[in-house]
C-alpha cells in the first residue's frame, strides 16, 4: 500500500512537470541600416540593384559638335519664281491654269484681249508697208543723185524719212513679242484679237489671282509660278552666334507642321554679310541634302546649325538626370557597396544617344560613374526625402 502510494505521487509529479510552459528564447531583432545622413546619397539592396539594372564605370570622351539654333522657312532663290503680270492691259479671255499645276517654260497660263491689241498690230503693218514705200523711195533718190539730176536735199530727206520708219516699226514689233503674238502670222497680214499670257519658268502654279471677264492692268500679279528645283533654307541667325557659323557646316532641321520629329539634313552654301536692321539677324542658306520633294516653300523650320566640334566628357542620355537649369549624375560612393552619391552637372550637346558632360563639382578620376539606372536612384533619392519629410 505504501509502495502504491509513492508510484501515485511520482505520477502527479511528472503530470505536473509537463504542464509548465517550455522556456521561450528571445531573439534581438537585425539592427536596419541607418539612413544616410549625406542628402545627395542613396543606399540599396543588391536585389534593387540588380533589378534596375544598375551599371556602372566612367566618362567617354568624344568629339562633341555644338550647336547654333536658328529659325527660318523652306525658300526658292529669285530666279526660281516668277510673277507673272500683263505687258499691256486687257481683259482675260480665259485662264489655263490652277494652283499646284505643273506648267512649262513658255507655257499659256491665260489669254487676255484688247482693242488696243488690235491697234498695235495695225501700227506694225502700216509701218512696214510705209518702211517698203520708203526703201523705194530712197532708192530712186540715189539713183537721180548717181546721174547727178536729182537735189541733194530730197535725197537727205528720203534717207531720214526711211530710217525713222525703220525704227517705229522695230519699236513696234518689239511691244508685240513682249505681248507674245506671233511675227510669223502677222507679217502674212493675220491679225489676232487675243494675246497669250505665258510663264517664263518651268515650275508649279503657286497662286491664280485672276477669272475670266476681269480687267487686268500691268501692276497687278496675275499668276505666281514657283521652281522647286533649287529648294533652300534661309534661316536667320543671331547677332551673337553668327561668327561661329561657317559654309559647309551641317544643319540638323525639323519642320514643325509636319507633325514629326524627323531630322532633315542640309548643309550651308552661302553666310550673308550684312544685318537685319530690325532683328539684327544675319541671313545664312543651305541646300537640302538629299533634295526633297516632299516639303514646300514658305514652310517654318528649327535648325539647329552643327559648328566646330570639341573633344569633351560625355554619358548615356540615361545616365544624366534633367532637372531644369542643370543636372544631376550619380557615382558610387566612397565607402562602396550599394551607395551612390548624386553630383550637379551641366550638360552639352547630345548626339548618337550620348550627352556631353561639364562638372560642377569636384569628382575623382577613379570614381565609378551610374551610366545605366540613374533615373531608378533618383527615384529612391526622392522617396527617401519624402519619407523623412
Amino acid at each position: 500500500m505504501k509502495y502504491t502510494f509513492l508510484l501515485l505521487l511520482a505520477g502527479l509529479a511528472t503530470a505536473c512537470g509537463r504542464d509548465t510552459p517550455p522556456e521561450t528564447k528571445t531573439v534581438a531583432p537585425a539592427a536596419t541600416p541607418a539612413p544616410p545622413t549625406n542628402p545627395d546619397q542613396v543606399s540599396i539592396s543588391p536585389a534593387q540593384a540588380k533589378a534596375a539594372g544598375i551599371e556602372t564605370g566612367s566618362f567617354a570622351w568624344k568629339n562633341m559638335t555644338s550647336d547654333v539654333q536658328a529659325n527660318g522657312s523652306i525658300d526658292v532663290p529669285p530666279q526660281n519664281q516668277a510673277s507673272i503680270s500683263a505687258v499691256m492691259g486687257g481683259y482675260v479671255q480665259s485662264v489655263a491654269v490652277l494652283p499646284g499645276q505643273q506648267v512649262s517654260r513658255g507655257g499659256t497660263v491665260a489669254v487676255l484681249r484688247h482693242p488696243d491689241y488690235l491697234k498695235l498690230q495695225q501700227d506694225y503693218l502700216q509701218s512696214k508697208a510705209r518702211v517698203t514705200f520708203l526703201r523705194q523711195e530712197l532708192t530712186r533718190q540715189q539713183t537721180l543723185d548717181a546721174e547727178d539730176v536729182g537735189a541733194k536735199r530730197k535725197l537727205q530727206q528720203a534717207q531720214s524719212d526711211y530710217q525713222s520708219e525703220q525704227a517705229i516699226l522695230r519699236a513696234t514689233a518689239g511691244q508685240l513679242r513682249m505681248l507674245g503674238i506671233g511675227m510669223t502670222q502677222l507679217d502674212r497680214g493675220v491679225i489676232s484679237p487675243t494675246v497669250p499670257l505665258v510663264s517664263p519658268i518651268g515650275g508649279y502654279v503657286k497662286s491664280v489671282n485672276i477669272n475670266p471677264g476681269q480687267f487686268v492692268d500691268p501692276q497687278a500679279v496675275l499668276v505666281e509660278v514657283v521652281d522647286r528645283s533649287d529648294l533652300h533654307l534661309e534661316l536667320k541667325v543671331f547677332e551673337r552666334d553668327i561668327v561661329r557659323v561657317k559654309k559647309g557646316q551641317r544643319i540638323l532641321f525639323k519642320i514643325p507642321s509636319r507633325g514629326s520629329n524627323e531630322d532633315l539634313t542640309a548643309r550651308v552654301f552661302l553666310v550673308g554679310k550684312a544685318f537685319n536692321d530690325d532683328a539684327r539677324t544675319v541671313s545664312v542658306h543651305a541646300h537640302l541634302e538629299p533634295e526633297r520633294d516632299d516639303v514646300l516653300p514658305g514652310q517654318y523650320v528649327a535648325a539647329h546649325i552643327q559648328t566646330a566640334g570639341a573633344r569633351q566628357r560625355t554619358l548615356p542620355e540615361d545616365a544624366v538626370i534633367q532637372a531644369g537649369e542643370f543636372s544631376y549624375i550619380f557615382a558610387q560612393a566612397a565607402t562602396g557597396g550599394h551607395t551612390f552619391q548624386r553630383y550637379k552637372v551641366k550638360t552639352g550637346p547630345a548626339e548618337n544617344g550620348d550627352v556631353a558632360v561639364t562638372l560642377l563639382e569636384q569628382l575623382p578620376d577613379t570614381m565609378r560613374l551610374v551610366r545605366h539606372g540613374a533615373y531608378f536612384l533618383d527615384a529612391e533619392l526622392k522617396k527617401g526625402m519624402d519619407a523623412e519629410e
